[in-house]
């Protein structure tokens, strides 16, 4: 043990410097994630203000038991499982297909000058993109003005339940596949130029080039940026949703997060449910990762876990 404890003294020493450079990141994830974890024993107890979270009474797995009988919560699980689910199919491939698109065209300026087109919404906040939503898909809106001009009837896009989702996926779309696009291009300019040279001179169109070369190459990107995505499937869409939806559209809009914001801040706070309903949703989280890293190793590919 002791030659263990000095040879990796002796490596550690030998990269002081590489480490030297970690500890940053380490302290902010010490002091801002690992930390306040400590809080989620509220979780476990009925919190009050007065005896703080180490005081408060302990009420055991009560919290937990109750997202299983509140209704508004249960719908809550149900919508952030369809919405989160339909974005793995709606959204998670147009980055793909766009950073595709890209690839084919002739000359780096082209290039440059659509990934920058796509890319700039990235930066727009979601403030700013659902008030532009709005006055578009709004009852008086462009949309609705071009269709009442047109001799229809104008259409409540905002509240209507049965276009809400689709309309989320849409907007969703527009302001993030450019940005998501890039590591897709990054990883597409790393492919060996030899193979497409090899594959023209067996007949290949650029159809077939993309579909035997250039997807086959990126594969590892795309599964791990998968495996990631469906970690992520339990608390995605927050932002876009909460400023989205209204009370028209709240039966399918209200997901996991924005429910824990509610019966936070908008109502009589229960702060021992919320982190309960918080540390459910981490805990299906871990358990999609390892579940899509575990599957896609059985299928032949490379997890992101090992």
């Amino acid at each position: 043990m002791s030659s263990r404890l000095r040879r990796l003294g002796i490596s550690i020493w030998q990269a002081r410097y590489i480490y030297l450079l970690l500890i940053p990141g380490i302290v902010y994830f010490a002091v801002f994630h690992y930390a306040p974890m400590s809080g989620l024993v509220l979780a476990f107890k009925k919190y009050n203000a007065k005896l703080g979270i180490w005081g408060s009474q302990w009420v055991g797995m009560a919290n937990f038991q109750r997202i299983f009988t509140t209704p508004a919560a249960v719908t809550a699980i149900r919508n952030t499982l369809e919405i989160n689910f339909s974005r793995l199919l709606f959204q998670f491939p147009v980055p793909i297909l766009l950073a595709l698109l890209i690839n084919e065209m002739r000359g780096t300026k082209i290039k440059r000058v659509y990934q920058t087109v796509y890319t700039f919404p990235h930066f727009l906040s979601w403030v700013v993109v659902s008030a532009i939503i709005s006055n578009f898909f709004a009852n008086n809106g462009m949309i609705n003005t071009i269709i009442a001009s047109t001799g229809g009837e104008r259409i409540s896009f905002l509240s209507n339940a049965a276009l809400f989702r689709p309309l989320l996926y849409f907007t969703h779309n527009l302001k993030e596949m450019g940005w998501s696009s890039i590591i897709y291009i990054a990883a597409i300019t790393a492919i060996d130029p030899t193979l497409y040279e090899a594959a023209t001179m067996d007949g290949a169109g650029r159809l077939q080039q993309a579909w035997h070369v250039t997807l086959p190459c990126i594969r590892a990107t795309i599964i791990t940026l998968f495996i990631l995505q469906v970690g992520r499937v339990m608390n995605s869409g927050f932002e876009q949703i909460f400023y989205m939806q209204n009370p028209s559209v709240k039966g399918v809009s209200e997901i996991l997060d924005t429910y824990i914001y509610s019966i936070t801040f908008n109502a009589v706070p229960s702060y021992g449910f919320s982190t309960a309903v918080g540390m459910f949703k981490s805990v299906i989280n871990l358990i999609m990762l390892v579940s899509a890293n575990y599957i896609i190793k059985l299928l032949g590919g490379n997890g992101l876990l090992g």
